[in-house]
């Protein structure tokens, strides 16, 4: 007789080394999505106020040596170069999950790389059929697939929701694998003109970047004005490298994250973080804090000509697809392909979670702010009426997602409070919760931190 074999369950609790560095890294995105959130907010009232020729003159205004082709405007500048911290951020976290996190294990990497794929397949098929026949329109399919963590994060700091770790957790992995895709289709579909010298020199000041921080981590890692005076610079030419190649140069951050070394290699210092989580604690305040708003202020500024003129822009194709891609196509496809894989899988949900809890987070990742107004200026150009029409179709999606998913989390909250009450209860008080006390890898863990 065959004995039984329970079903696989999917979005269980992390390790309790894990659970801490992702609680600190959405502490941290909380704040910088609510200046994310004022930031746009300026930039709309600005640019709808009396004063509007003042905003959009600050950002078309013209800036750098026209003789190395970086004379742009400032807008330009907060996308294609300041915004390169964010993707530095995202190199960062891509290197983690690749070695320490989520998507080191296939089995656990499986759930948020097919619900992150399902969540850009959908959104971006919804916007291709309803701009079907017009190849202008088409160059904006990419839009609606990307999600916002530090908007999206921001959310639900407001609405006093606080979800499940597992499925938070799961919600921060599904963001940095939409990343990743957002990277690949930006450096696929969203790069011309490529100049094949510039690309075959950007390897240079990489692989001295890689030498330097592989070679020696705990030497920047003690020393906080190295990476500053000696970093800094070749990330530079290597920006400047990639935006002379054609591509768009913020694709240099993630390049220059992804080869920071994330394990301590020093036999002698014993285990703890490398170099990377050293970079990600004292930078991501930089990105959330500085670039990412910024960016919001300078993109996040259109002319909507009041209400007739707002109801004329949400009816335009692009907008319209760009709204039913992320606040129906993203939970849709984050949900379905889910649903999906448990069944091909034999697998069922944590205890934990619920399927509302994967559709209010699925509506909480329609919200498509950062990334998204960077692929409407790569895919119609600064100032042009298709891109004005994405803004307000992303200004407008980002809403009504916030709006849903607050609508299907809040309601729940009684039972977050409870699942939250218990993951924090220490009865023992050796600083690891009780439900994390009987896995060797936290117990350890624990011990390391005493």
């Amino acid at each position: 007789m065959t004995p039984f074999k329970p079903a696989r369950r999917i979005l269980t609790r992390a390790s309790w080394s894990e659970q801490r560095r992702i609680r600190t890294i959405l502490r941290k995105e909380t704040t910088g999505g609510i200046l994310l959130i004022i930031a746009a907010l300026i930039a709309v009232v600005w640019a709808n106020s009396p004063w509007s020729d003042a905003y959009f003159g600050l950002r078309d205004y013209e800036i750098g040596p026209a003789g190395l082709h970086l004379r742009l405007s400032l807008g330009a500048w907060a996308a294609d170069g300041i915004l390169a911290v964010f993707f530095f951020m995202v190199g960062l976290e891509l290197k983690h999950e690749f070695v320490d996190g989520d998507l080191k294990d296939p089995a656990k990497a499986l759930v948020p790389v097919v619900a992150a794929f399902g969540g850009v397949a959908v959104p971006a098929l919804i916007y291709a059929l309803v701009n079907a026949g017009d190849p202008e329109m088409l160059r904006g399919w990419a839009i609606p697939t990307a999600t916002d963590i530090a908007f999206a994060v921001a959310v639900l700091a407001i609405i006093g929701s606080s979800l499940p770790s597992a499925v938070r957790i799961f919600l921060l992995t599904l963001a940095v694998v939409d990343d990743l895709i957002a990277i690949v289709i930006i450096a696929l579909f969203y790069s011309d003109h490529l100049n094949g010298w510039s690309l075959g020199l950007f390897v240079l000041p990489v692989v001295a970047y890689a030498v330097l921080v592989q070679s020696r981590p705990r030497w920047f890692a003690e020393r906080t004005w190295a990476p500053w005076l000696i970093l800094l610079p070749i990330a530079i030419v290597a920006w400047a490298l990639l935006h002379e190649a054609g591509i768009h140069p913020t694709i240099a951050g993630v390049v220059l994250g992804f080869v920071v070394p994330v394990r301590r290699k020093d036999p002698t210092a014993g285990p703890g973080k490398g170099l990377a989580m050293t970079f990600e604690h004292n930078y991501r305040p930089l990105s959330t804090g500085f670039a990412v708003p910024v960016f919001a202020f300078f993109s996040a500024g259109v002319s909507v000509g009041g209400f007739d003129g707002l109801a004329r822009s949400l009816a335009t194709p692009v907008a319209l697809g760009i709204m039913l891609g992320l606040v129906l196509g993203k939970p849709i496809g984050i949900v379905s392909s889910t649903f999906l894989l448990t069944k091909l899988t034999r697998a069922e949900l944590d205890e934990d979670v619920r399927w509302i809890d994967l559709i209010g987070m699925g509506m909480l990742a329609g919200i498509g702010f950062t990334v998204s107004l960077l692929v409407a200026e790569l895919s119609f150009g600064l100032g042009h009426v298709h891109n004005d029409e994405a803004k307000v179709g992303i200004l407008a999606a980002s809403l009504v997602a916030a709006i849903g998913s607050a609508t299907v989390l809040v309601p729940r909250n009684r039972r977050y409070r409870r699942i939250a009450e218990a993951e924090r209860r220490d009865t023992d008080g050796d600083g690891v919760p009780d439900l994390w006390d009987a896995s060797p890898t936290d117990a350890t863990d624990a011990t390391s931190k005493h």
